[in-house]
């Protein structure tokens, strides 16, 4: 006797399975063979050796290699030029060039179009394999238009799928800053009521022992002076500690953690030059915690408003003082789509810096974008 449960169980992995990337690759492959497979009766005529059956087992050899698309997609474009070679069979081709764009991106689909164009055309020219009559002009117009549509409508899927997951990285971003600002806010709130009853204590203290002097309770009253200003100090690194930290990894969140930044924003398209002095590595973990912030906070706002063109970044000590310089050139043309933006990255920049003594500044000059933030190094010299 079959149970219930066991029909919405198959049900929801049937689901799972239909929105995997397996079963699209799976789809793919039966497209392709399904239009190849309307051939079958012309390659069973031609003059290739192969009869209806064997037609069908080649093509269905070829259709099941779109398969290996997203991890070796070359895999598949071998195999469509030489089924264009042998069969004359430009299906294969189609899904393969399509299937270059979208998980290559647009050098590889070029590339690859450009090869196929110039094989085809090497066909073509073979003595002994006219191609139904055509005309040189015919069979390009026929050869050009099918790379060219199919790498394009790749690259364009490509495309969109970096804007989905920028998009996602965004939101994720915009929930860890919520999350971090709430943090804040209520280190603040701490620090500003707990630490003004700790004051309240150690200054009531001293007054006391004050007032004790010459009796045995005024060594006790200082001890909880003591206690109470040593409380106040280990609020205030905790409070500050807790609200600059990202992570248990320091690297993270410091010097260690901008090559990290770098090539997160070379991915996104800009190109990073990080300059940071030797020296700036003895800083502390709380002002190299502010470098991070303010250059990630910079290298984020120039790919959001000139993408694509080049950041430099530069980190040094100048006597006493710790020197944050971002600049990028001005885009000669907004962006296609307005960046989505808070409008609050440079006012926290400007409020990490000044709470800690420093000054920055921010603004276009001479052609390029230039950030510039100044704070007390923290160090002896």
């Amino acid at each position: 006797m079959l149970r219930l449960p066991v029909a919405p169980a198959l049900r929801r992995r049937a689901d799972r399975w239909a929105g995997s990337p397996r079963a699209l690759d799976a789809v793919a492959a039966l497209g392709a063979f399904g239009l190849m497979l309307l051939d079958v009766p012309g390659l069973a005529r031609e003059d290739n050796s192969l009869t209806g059956a064997t037609a069908t087992l080649v093509l269905a050899a070829g259709a099941a290699t779109l398969l290996l698309r997203r991890r070796l997609p070359w895999v598949p474009y071998l195999v469509a030029l030489v089924l264009m070679g042998w069969l004359h069979e430009l299906t294969m081709i189609q899904f393969a060039l399509y299937s270059l764009g979208r998980f290559r991106g647009r050098r590889a689909a070029v590339a690859a179009t450009a090869l196929y164009v110039a094989v085809a055309y090497a066909f073509f020219q073979t003595p002994g394999r006219p191609l139904h009559g055509y005309t040189l002009s015919d069979f390009l117009s026929v050869v050009v238009p099918i790379g060219v549509l199919a790498a394009g409508v790749g690259i364009a899927a490509y495309r969109q799928d970096l804007v989905r997951a920028l998009e996602t990285e965004r939101r994720e971003a915009a929930a860890r800053q919520a999350v971090q600002e709430e943090r804040i806010s209520v280190g603040r709130d701490v620090h500003d009521l707990v630490g003004r009853e700790l004051t309240v204590l150690a200054v009531r203290a001293e007054v006391l022992a004050a007032r004790a002097r010459g009796e045995d309770r005024r060594q006790d009253f200082e001890e909880l002076a003591d206690t109470a200003r040593r409380a106040h100090r280990m609020l205030n690194e905790t409070i500050v500690r807790r609200a600059d930290r990202e992570s248990a990894d320091p690297a993270t969140s410091g010097l260690d953690g901008l090559a990290a930044l770098v090539r997160e924003s070379g991915r996104m398209g800009t190109p990073v030059e990080l300059a940071v002095a030797e020296d700036t590595k003895s800083l502390s973990p709380l002002r190299q915690t502010a470098v991070h912030r303010v250059v990630r906070e910079c290298l984020t706002n120039a790919a959001k408003h000139a993408p694509g063109l080049p950041v430099a970044v530069v980190i040094a000590l100048e006597g006493a003082d710790l020197r944050i310089e971002v600049r990028n050139p001005l885009p000669e043309a907004p962006p296609d789509r307005a960046p989505v933006s808070a409008g609050t990255g440079l006012l926290s920049m400007e409020e990490r810096v000044t709470s800690m003594g420093g000054t920055l500044t921010a603004g276009p000059e001479g052609g390029e974008y230039v950030v510039r933030a100044t704070l007390p190094a923290g160090l002896e010299h």
